[in-house]
């Protein structure tokens, strides 16, 4: 299995980065996982968009799904004609999302895409992928990916929850956001710290632990920093074009 960062801004693009989006490869399969602002474009710089075989969506926010719309655009309009209808999963109400803030409708949608909602299992390509509620204000999902005996875990974003440990449980790598610093007055329930990032690593003994979503005004190096106070093993910090072989 292999994970590429297309983007790993927090909360909006910044100077070098899109908004959150990663490119998992395995046995030739292709899963994006979120498609935030501005991670269609940088998506091309790592597969043809006609190479994506299923795109799965972590919650609604902007930062993470916005970019479906352009999608939709690309595989519908492309001048050799539309593509295949792709693949997509994400919390209830995707559709619904997806087609409010494209100015279409859930019919045009439903040519170029199928959506499903997520399941605690599902089968995807050679993935299977487990989904666990997190804490955010809206319906969001951590993800985990498991293939060839391997296993990844992304958190989406979260709040600090006993359910994204059991998700990440002896994982070989977790890819955790880490939105807040610690010291601050940081809202319940909405992001991770670094530290708390590395709290889940080491709590649920993950191999190694990637800190993403870190927004323009805070520094990822500070976020790994935090994160290695906590976890023994080893810490990244996300950035663009990084891959793993996890």
């Amino acid at each position: 299995m292999k994970l590429t960062v297309v983007g790993c801004s927090g909360s909006f693009p910044g100077p070098d980065s899109a908004a959150s989006s990663y490119l998992v490869e395995s046995d030739g399969y292709r899963v994006v996982l979120d498609l935030g602002n501005g991670a269609l474009g940088a998506l091309q710089r790592y597969a043809s968009l006609d190479a994506i075989d299923a795109v799965l969506i972590s919650h609604l926010h902007v930062d993470h799904m916005i970019d479906l719309c352009s999608f939709y655009v690309a595989r519908r309009y492309r001048p050799a004609g539309p593509l295949p209808r792709l693949r997509v999963l994400g919390p209830a109400g995707t559709h619904e999302h997806v087609a409010a803030a494209s100015g279409s409708t859930v019919a045009a949608l439903d040519e170029v895409f199928s959506f499903e909602v997520h399941a605690h299992v599902a089968e995807v390509g050679p993935f299977r992928v487990t989904s666990a509620r997190v804490n955010h204000p809206v319906e969001a999902y951590g993800l985990r990916l498991a293939a060839a005996g391997r296993s990844l875990t992304y958190s989406g974003d979260t709040g600090p929850c006993q359910g994204l440990v059991d998700l990440a449980r002896d994982c070989e790598v977790l890819l955790a956001e880490a939105s807040f610093v610690d010291g601050e007055a940081n809202p319940p329930d909405l992001h991770l710290t670094g530290s708390q990032a590395g709290e889940v690593a080491r709590d649920a003994g993950v191999g190694q632990l990637l800190v993403t979503h870190v927004p323009p005004w805070h520094d990822r190096e500070h976020a790994v920093s935090e994160a290695q106070g906590v976890f023994d093993g080893p810490v990244v910090a996300a950035t663009p074009g990084l891959s793993v072989v996890v």
